[in-house]
């Protein structure tokens, strides 16, 4: 056993039972660093009775104080991590949450990162959910007098804020060696702290849980993007070389969408030309198989699916994100019929990766545990290993499960990182990719990447390859006509 491990693990054996509670809840690596009723394994500078355990929440209100976690959980020292922080804002109040900072008697916090809290407090224009000096956010997306979850994700030079779920702001590390880069803080590692910033703020903090994450060993590929809400291919690269990571463009293919003839896919092939993007086809429905010739198929750096547009058993067509063309009279009798569907595409279809998995509609997707048993989580990892198919981690969805992820890690079924992103608002940093590949610890030999082509190979001419060949694939987007919902 690692010697985090230890820690973490003598770490919960020192909190109260009320803690143990939180923590035997939380699963999955969370760990809590509050206990609901005191401070113990936080220390105050200055000013030490601005902060108070009140009612199941410290109460930051008085003097400006920053109350510092100094307790056991990792050695109060982390560089990789989700937190959350549930957080509740007086009208009229400031705060904030630091990470990667250090313990220091007096002043504004000289080390590490505040991410702002702030839903009402007019002298300062940068509101909750910023990284502040970084990534800034000027409109709430909390209201005071409520309690809202803040969720900060950090890994490798990436990033996050959620504010109940919702992603808010994000940032990545320049390359010290960028212009950008030569005189900004650096993310490092250290501990967190919360902020009392002046007589007239209250805000209050509960529910304070962490995850410690392990950085990833391979480069971060987005297969899954799509030029659609407004954009545009030179955005993308820019983005893309902004962030690190690579995109491959996806363009829908089949009935009803922008594509479907050979000539559209090389009109396609042609717009990418010079670009540093995979081209990807998104096959749609089960109709473009008779759509498309095997070279021009060939053609693409790799093929990608799902299992969300189908005929059900009665003969309806259906799409699953869209309300009225689903029906569903007993949950499990749906879920067998959708399993075998999936299976069957697995089976059939010549694709390298299996994208936005283990999707439900919104009729059942509150019972995503209950209805993803073991048993069906099975079934489709044994298809798509038996058919060398890569498994998407989809961030727009959060999808599949962190046990869904760690049975197909298990099974040897390869992985592939994927946005599917409505339009510029959500591309970014694909932060249920990342943490998801730490907490099951995929490594490089589990993640998928394009099959090589024929350096001889014109653009417009087809290898003679068989599609599926050694396990490598990449994957790519999807552009609906009807917008996907979750």
């Amino acid at each position: 056993m690692t010697k985090p491990a230890i820690t973490s693990i003598l770490a919960i054996l020192l909190l109260s039972p009320a803690a143990l509670r939180a923590s035997r809840d939380a699963g999955d690596g969370w760990i809590p660093l509050f206990d609901g009723t005191t401070l113990d394994g936080w220390k105050a500078g200055e000013n030490a009775t601005t902060f108070t355990a009140r009612d199941g929440a410290i109460v930051a209100n008085g003097p400006r104080s920053h109350l510092f976690y100094v307790g056991p959980v990792n050695n109060a020292e982390f560089a990789h991590f989700e937190l959350k922080v549930d957080v509740m804002t007086r009208p009229g109040s400031n705060g904030g949450i630091y990470f990667h900072t250090r313990y220091q008697q007096a002043g504004w916090p000289r080390r590490g990162f505040e991410v702002q809290v702030n839903n009402s407090y007019k002298p300062d224009p940068i509101k909750t959910a910023s990284l502040y000096g970084l990534a800034n956010i000027t409109t709430a997306p909390a209201k005071d007098n409520a309690w809202f979850t803040q969720h900060i994700t950090v890994i490798g030079r990436y990033v996050t804020i959620r504010i109940d779920g919702r992603k808010v702001a994000e940032w990545a590390e320049p390359d010290p060696q960028s212009p950008t880069g030569r005189k900004r803080k650096r993310l490092s590692a250290g501990t967190f702290a919360l902020q009392g910033h002046d007589p007239g703020s209250t805000v209050l903090y509960k529910n304070i849980r962490v995850r410690p994450l392990r950085p990833l060993d391979f480069p971060i590929v987005d297969y899954h993007v799509h030029l659609k809400g407004g954009l545009t291919l030179d955005d993308a690269v820019a983005l893309s070389e902004r962030l690190g990571i690579k995109f491959g463009i996806a363009v829908n293919c089949g009935l009803g969408f922008p594509v479907t003839s050979d000539q559209k896919a090389r009109e396609f092939f042609k717009s990418l030309e010079g670009r540093p993007v995979f081209r990807a086809m998104q096959a749609e429905g089960r109709e473009w198989l008779s759509m498309f010739s095997k070279d021009l198929i060939e053609q693409f750096d790799y093929v990608f699916t799902d299992a969300m547009t189908f005929t059900d058993n009665q003969g309806r067509r259906t799409r699953l994100w869209i309300n009225n063309e689903v029906h569903i009279d007993d949950p499990q009798d749906f879920m067998e019929m959708y399993v075998e569907k999936i299976v069957g595409i697995l089976e059939n279809e010549p694709i390298d990766i299996y994208v936005n998995a283990t999707f439900l509609p919104r009729a059942v997707a509150a019972d995503y545990d209950k209805l993803w048993t073991p048993q069906r989580m099975d079934r489709v990892i044994h298809a798509a290993r038996k058919n060398n198919i890569a498994i998407e981690i989809n961030t727009r969805y959060r999808i599949p499960s962190i046990p869904f992820i760690r049975r197909a890690k298990a099974a040897g079924v390869k992985f592939s990182f994927g946005t599917n992103n409505g339009g510029r608002s959500d591309l970014g940093i694909p932060d249920y990719c990342l943490t998801a590949a730490s907490i099951c610890q995929l490594t490089k030999q589990d993640m998928f990447t394009p099959k090589p082509k024929p350096a001889s190979r014109p653009p417009d001419r087809p290898a003679n390859a068989e599609k599926k060949t050694d396990n490598s694939g990449v994957l790519a987007s999807h552009q609906q006509v009807t917008p996907r919902e979750n």
